[in-house]
C-alpha cells in the first residue's frame, strides 16, 4: 500500500496544535493538513494533568484563542473547563475532524531527493496493540509542547526510598490518590505547588509546602466581568475581542514594567504578598527570591487563594534543605522534622522539545544535535527544512507566543507558494557564526530549564536567530521581517537562492 500523503502534518492536539490548525486552514486553505495526536483526546496538558485544582496561572482573557476568545468570566480556569473550551473551538471550526487520535509519531526523516518528510507513526488499536503507518508530508509543525509526559525532572531526594507513606508526583496523579485526613508535604515552590497547597488543605490534616528557595506569588481576580459588562452595550463578539486586546495590552505592560525596572518590580510584588500573608509568615524568609521577577516563572493564584490558605492552621510554608527522608517524615538541615503520611514531589518538568521523536535530515540526527543548533525567529531549527516547532511563552502567557510563531511559519510557507520553492531551510552564515553568542533559547533560571540547556536550541542575540519573549516585539518582527534572511530556499530544479 502506498503511503498517505499530506501537505502539512501538525503533531499534537493541545492548545498549540489546535491554534496551528486554525491558522493553517484559514491562511493556507489550498493545503491539506492532518493533526496527529498520540493520546485519545483533544486537550494536551489540560487533558493529561489530574492533580487537585489543576488550572491555568494566566488570565484566560489572553490565554484563550485570539480567533475565538474565552467565553466565560472565570479568569484562571480549571483544567477541565479549558479542555472543554478547546473541544468546543475545534468542533466549531471543523478542526476536530482533522485529528487522528492514538497516532504517536516515532520517527521523522527528511529526504532532499524527495523534498518530503517520511513519518513513521504507531497507531494504537482498541486492544492496546499498535500498527506502524507511514505518512509523507511536505511540512511538519511540531506542537507537542516542551516537556515529557513519560518522565518528570529527575530529582535526588535523599532517603526517599525509606519513606513508609505514599510518594506522588503531580504529573502522575490519578483518582486512587487519597489525601483526606493525612499529613502532606509538598516538595517544590513553583506553580504546581502553589496550586496544590490551597486545594489539599481543604481536607488534609495538614499541608506543608517545603521549598529550597522562595518564589514570587501574585494574586489575580478569579473572575473577569469585562465581557459581561461590555456586552450590555455592544455585540458579544465585539466585547470578547476588546477584552482579548485589553488583556494582552495589560499583560505586555505588566511584564515590561517588572523586567525593565526589576528593583521596583520586586518591591511591588513583595508589598502585595506582605498585605495578603498572615503576620506569622516571614515574607523576607519565605517569599524573597534571590532573582528578579520573571527571571523564573512568576506564580499567580486566583483570588489570593494560596495566601488565604496560609491563614488556616493546617497550611504552612517552610524554607529549608532536606537532610534526609525518614520512615515517617522529612529531617531538615536545620534539625527540624516534618511529619508526613504523603510526600508530593512537585519538583519540575523534564524538557523534551521533540517528545522523544527521532528526527533525521538525510540520515543525520537532529535529535542528538538539538542543543547545537540555532533557532530561526523562534520557530525553525538551523539545518532542518520544512519543519517548525511551536512553543509559547514561558515567562508570560503561553498562547500569544504560540500564535505569533505559527503565523511566522505560515509567512514562510506562503512565500514558498508564491515562488514555487519546495523547501525552506535556515542556515547560519559561516562568516558570522564564530562571532555569534551561544545562548539557550529559554533564559529562565528555573532548575528544570537550566538543566536542559544542553538539550535546548540556541539563540545568537540578533535577528533572525532569536526566540522572542515579548508579544509586541514578536508581532513587529512577524510583519516586518524578511523571510529570505538567512533562509535557503530550494526549487524543484534544485536551484538555490
Amino acid at each position: 500500500m502506498d503511503p498517505e500523503t499530506v501537505d502539512i502534518v501538525i503533531v499534537g492536539a493541545g492548545l498549540s496544535g489546535i491554534n496551528a490548525a486554525y491558522r493553517v486552514q484559514t491562511l493556507l486553505p489550498h493545503h491539506s493538513y492532518a493533526i496527529l495526536e498520540a493520546r485519545g483526546e483533544i486537550g494536551g496538558t489540560w487533558a493529561y494533568w489530574k492533580y487537585p485544582g489543576i488550572r491555568t496561572d494566566s488570565s484566560m482573557g489572553v490565554f484563550g484563542f485570539p480567533w475565538r476568545p474565552w467565553p466565560h468570566d472565570l479568569n484562571m480556569a480549571p483544567g477541565p473547563a479549558i479542555k472543554s473550551y478547546m473541544e468546543e473551538c475545534a468542533a466549531a471550526e471543523g478542526i476536530d475532524k482533522k485529528v487522528r487520535f492514538n497516532h504517536r509519531v516515532v520517527n521523522n526523516s527528511w529526504s532532499s531527493d524527495e523534498q518530503r518528510w517520511t513519518l513513521q507513526v504507531d497507531v494504537r488499536r482498541e486492544d492496546g496493540s499498535a500498527e506502524r503507518k507511514i505518512i509523507k508530508a511536505w511540512w511538519i509543525i511540531g506542537a507537542s509542547g516542551y516537556y515529557s509526559y513519560e518522565q518528570p525532572l529527575p530529582t535526588i531526594i535523599p532517603g526517599i526510598e525509606r519513606f513508609n507513606g505514599q510518594v506522588v508526583h503531580p504529573q502522575f496523579w490519578d483518582e486512587t490518590v487519597n489525601y483526606a485526613g493525612k499529613k502532606v508535604v509538598i516538595i517544590g515552590s513553583g506553580a504546581t505547588a502553589v496550586t496544590l497547597l490551597p486545594n489539599l488543605a481543604k481536607t488534609a490534616e495538614s499541608v506543608t509546602m517545603l521549598q529550597r528557595t522562595p518564589s514570587y506569588v501574585f494574586g489575580l481576580p478569579a473572575k473577569d466581568k469585562t465581557v459581561s459588562t461590555l456586552s450590555k452595550f455592544m455585540p458579544l463578539s465585539w466585547a470578547r475581542t476588546i477584552n482579548w486586546w485589553r488583556s494582552m495590552l495589560q499583560e505586555t505592560i505588566f511584564v515590561w514594567l517588572l523586567t525593565t525596572f526589576p528593583n521596583w518590580g520586586r518591591r511591588f510584588i513583595t508589598k502585595a504578598m506582605r498585605e495578603q500573608l498572615p503576620e506569622h509568615v516571614d515574607v523576607d524568609k519565605h517569599f524573597n527570591p534571590w532573582y528578579s521577577p520573571f527571571e523564573q516563572r512568576l506564580c499567580f493564584c486566583p483570588n489570593n487563594d494560596f495566601f488565604k490558605a496560609l491563614h488556616r492552621p493546617n497550611a504552612h510554608v517552610v524554607t529549608d534543605i532536606i537532610e534526609t527522608v525518614t520512615e515517617d517524615g522529612i529531617l531538615l538541615q536545620s534539625g527540624r522534622t516534618l511529619e508526613a503520611d504523603m510526600i508530593v514531589t512537585a519538583t519540575g518538568l523534564y524538557f523534551a522539545l521533540m517528545a522523544g521523536v527521532d528526527v533525521r535530515v538525510d540520515g543525520d540526527s537532529v535529535t542528538d544535535t538539538l542543543g547545537r543548533r540555532y533557532i530561526w525567529n523562534g520557530t525553525m531549527l538551523e539545518g532542518v527544512p520544512n519543519s517548525g516547532l511551536i512553543t509559547g511563552y514561558t515567562a508570560s502567557t503561553w498562547t500569544p507566543g504560540a500564535d505569533v510563531r505559527v503565523r511566522q511559519l505560515i509567512k514562510v510557507i506562503r512565500y514558498m507558494d508564491r515562488t514555487g520553492a519546495s523547501a525552506a531551510c535556515p542556515r547560519v552564515d559561516p562568516r558570522k557564526r564564530a562571532a555569534m553568542p551561544n545562548l539557550p533559547a529559554v533564559g529562565l533560571s528555573s532548575t528544570y530549564m537550566v538543566t536542559a540547556h544542553d538539550r535546548m536550541p540556541k539563540v545568537g542575540g540578533r535577528v533572525p536567530w532569536v526566540n522572542g519573549a515579548n508579544w509586541a516585539a514578536d508581532v513587529w518582527r512577524l510583519f516586518w521581517s524578511d523571510v529570505k534572511q538567512e533562509m535557503e530556499y530550494t526549487f524543484q530544479s534544485k536551484k538555490r537562492v
